[in-house]
């Protein structure tokens, strides 16, 4: 199986910056897409950003320009750079994968972490 545990939340002074990692290990024959997802409480999940094992990335709209996905393909980890924190950033964060495994190498599945919460104080 595959496990992605996720590091780096915590509380934080508008303004502020965190940065949040994601370790993939298991039974992984080749990862596709990374990214990073939140939940606000009452709201939905919402991509943050993503990036391809090509190295093309994207972004919400709400978070470009301070936010930085990056990739170290050679650790399975992804790394997610919040700068100039707003409370509207404040949410559990998700790690996502698409991954494919040693067993079923032909088949990329969704993975997600535990999520670790960032909140940005006022």
């Amino acid at each position: 199986q595959v496990q992605l545990v996720e590091s780096g939340g915590g509380l934080v002074q508008a303004g502020g910056s965190l940065r949040l990692s994601c370790a993939a290990s298991g039974s992984i024959f080749r990862i596709d897409a990374m990214g990073w997802y939140r939940q606000a409480p009452g709201k939905q999940r919402e991509l943050v950003a993503a990036s391809t094992n090509s190295g093309s990335t994207d972004y919400a709209d709400s978070v470009k320009g301070r936010f930085t996905i990056s990739r170290d393909n050679a650790k399975n980890t992804v790394y997610l750079q919040m700068n100039s924190l707003k409370p509207e950033d404040t949410a559990a964060y998700y790690c996502n994968a698409g991954v494919a495994t040693i067993m079923i190498p032909w088949h990329t599945r969704d993975y997600w972490g535990q999520g670790t919460q960032v909140t940005v104080s006022s």
